[in-house]
């Protein structure tokens, strides 16, 4: 079962905020006294802590899915809905934060630092809250928005002073135990350690962590045994001790081949921009298991050519514990020197200057897209899009809300500038969005005139008629109505058709004297 994790993937869902609440007060007398909605809380955020006392990010692997809880909704007689709790989530010391993407967004390297990793969503207001001397009653409230929600990586690189590098079965685990109050798993096989191991070393006045790294092999930094996943935890590290197996049973391996290639290991490994190579950081070399005879012998052997390349050499023994007062004060006194380097470093690091926000930032940007049937005009911003969210669209006066605040903003205006026209498609936020169809809301028509300056395209087309035109228009209209009764009349007369009223009314003096002449 595993004990050591370093690189996890992390699946969170922050607390959603609540909805506001939509009431009017009601008493004795007061029918409608006024509305009284209270607020949504906040949804919980989650926090990632550098804790000390943790070593590995085992529990987030056996459980990668976190969640914090949900603001409660509004309530009326002004109540607001409660805040989502807060969750930390404790990490070691040296985790890294990554995005899917690989990007970096922190790196957990002092006690107690603490990052917002997924902000929970805002909570609505009441319409009491919304409440203004224009609006005094107002029919409707804002929705929560949802917390954030998804992926983030967790990479543990190990932060100690001095790292511990070689082969496996060169005597690390065992060296870390003679010197340290840490207990190693320790076995006479290859690649026992299977997890880094930190130990904290007093040396006089100075205390310093070291760290066991897995053992190394040709290869490593491409993936071969156990190093390339252990080799980030030698980053962060001040100084490197090699630690050479001089009474090694493997032919054809003596401790100058064994350096040889752990150094082209450690010069393949790229460790991240502004961090020194891990050649170039201070080294010195253990030459172990001097309690074997022939292990004495071929350390006396190899010392001088390991001291002409520069090394600082040690011969130990972490049976008899010989050489290891010497080898522990020289590795204090070499992490002392590279604190006093950093403390330097860091003095003259550059100040980090925070500016405000610039007055003429209007806090969303309209994007223009191709479409099938036209442009699309896609607007982005954390504004617009968050007051999206906290529109209710099946009520009117909320979406009538909704377009009073994008036009204070000034959405209109770049819509108009990005060569928008009614009925345009629009939509807020990223992906699908939020699709309107816009209908501009404007206070005249001034906007809409595209004409040259000094011109109105308006005028161009305005002829104002005369009298005389007028007077034409009228009589003519006038004979048009006179010669239809006449026809009406000529065809009537004709018997081509009738009113009917003869029926009832009887004969018309004309048929009377036609019977009259005939009856004679």
């Amino acid at each position: 079962m595993a004990t050591f994790v370093d690189h996890v993937t992390l699946h969170l869902r922050a607390g959603h905020g609540g909805n506001g609440c939509v009431s009017v007060k009601r008493e004795k007398f007061k029918p409608l006294a006024g509305p009284d909605g209270g607020n949504g809380g906040s949804g919980g955020d989650l926090v990632l802590v550098a804790d000390p006392n943790v070593t590995t990010l085992l529990g987030y692997h056996r459980s990668p899915h976190r969640s914090s809880d949900n603001g409660g909704p509004g309530m009326g007689d002004h109540r607001n809905g409660h805040t989502g709790e807060l969750r930390e989530l404790a990490v070691p010391l040296g985790t890294v934060v990554k995005d899917m993407e690989g990007n970096e967004l922190a790196d957990m390297t002092e006690p107690g630092m603490r990052l917002v990793v997924a902000p929970g969503g805002q909570g609505g207001l009441g319409n009491a809250a919304l409440a203004s001397t224009k609006r005094k009653a107002p029919g409707f409230a804002l929705l929560g928005t949802l917390g954030w929600e998804g992926d983030v990586q967790l990479v543990l690189k190990t932060v100690a002073d001095v790292a511990l590098v070689g082969y496996p079965s060169a005597g690390k685990s065992s060296l870390i135990a003679a010197i340290s109050a840490a207990r190693p798993k320790i076995a006479d096989y290859p690649f026992t350690t299977l997890h880094p191991n930190l130990g904290v070393v007093d040396a006089g006045e100075v205390r310093y962590t070291v760290a066991d790294v897995p053992g190394l092999i040709e290869g490593a930094s491409e993936g071969k045994g156990l190093g390339l996943d252990f080799l980030r935890h030698v980053e962060r590290c001040t100084a490197l001790l090699h630690v050479l197996d001089c009474a090694t049973l493997d032919p054809g391996r003596d401790p100058i081949s064994d350096l040889d290639v752990i150094l082209g290991e450690l010069a393949a490994y790229p460790v991240p921009e502004g961090q020194k190579p891990l050649l170039d950081r201070p080294q010195l070399v253990a030459l172990n298991k001097i309690d074997v005879p022939e292990a004495r012998e071929l350390a006396e052997f190899v010392r001088t050519d390991l001291e002409a390349r520069g090394y600082r050499v040690f011969e130990i023994s972490t049976v008899s514990h010989e050489g290891l007062r010497q080898l522990n004060y020289a590795l204090a006194e070499t992490v002392e020197a590279g604190r006093v380097e950093r403390a330097a470093a860091l003095a003259t690091k550059p100040r980090i200057v925070i500016r405000p926000k610039a007055v003429d930032d209007s806090g969303f940007v309209v994007r223009v897209e191709g479409g099938s049937f036209g442009n699309i005009y896609r607007i982005l911003g954390t504004k617009p899009e968050r007051w999206v969210q906290q529109t209710d669209f099946t009520n009117d006066e909320a979406v009538g809300f909704l377009a009073d605040r994008l036009a204070k903003l000034g959405i209109e205006n770049e819509l108009f500038k990005s060569g928008a026209v009614a009925g345009s498609t629009v939509i807020i936020g990223p992906g699908n969005g939020v699709v309107f169809d816009w209908e501009p809301t404007l206070t005249s028509t001034a906007e809409l005139i595209t004409a040259p300056r000094g011109t109105d395209t308006r005028l161009d087309d305005s002829k104002r008629r005369t009298s005389n035109e007028r007077r034409e228009e009228y009589f003519g209209r006038m004979d048009a109505k006179a010669a239809a009764r006449a026809e009406l009349i000529r065809e009537r007369e004709a018997g081509m058709w009738s009113t009917g009223e003869e029926e009832f009314n009887g004969p018309s003096p004309a048929e009377d004297a036609e019977e009259k002449a005939a009856r004679e």
